[in-house]
């Protein structure tokens, strides 16, 4: 699995950003089939920094409904990631 598919995005919500300023702990969407150690070398390799703890958690999708239109969300996977004291990372919310 290549390093660059493993994250796919921040999350960003009021949670995160309390984890972020008090814990120095950053949440991302992850490849549902990355694990642990994969999410850790891609973190450590695309940002250069040392992660000390990962913590993941796997979400079911949720049917959703517009209208007359039926459908599901996708499955997603969410990644904590705690650094090493005094580093951090710079997350653009988009």
């Amino acid at each position: 699995m290549n390093i660059r598919n493993i994250i796919k995005k921040p999350l960003v919500t009021e949670k995160s950003s309390v984890l972020k300023d008090k814990e120095n702990k950053y949440t991302f969407v992850v490849d549902k089939d990355a694990n642990k150690h994969q999410i850790k070398q891609a973190v450590e390799t695309m940002f250069n920094v040392k992660v000390v703890d990962v913590h993941t958690a796997n979400y079911a999708g949720k049917a959703k409904r517009m209208g007359r239109s039926e459908g599901f969300k996708s499955d997603w996977k969410k990644a904590i990631i705690k650094l090493k004291e005094g580093q951090e990372i710079t997350v653009e919310e988009a």
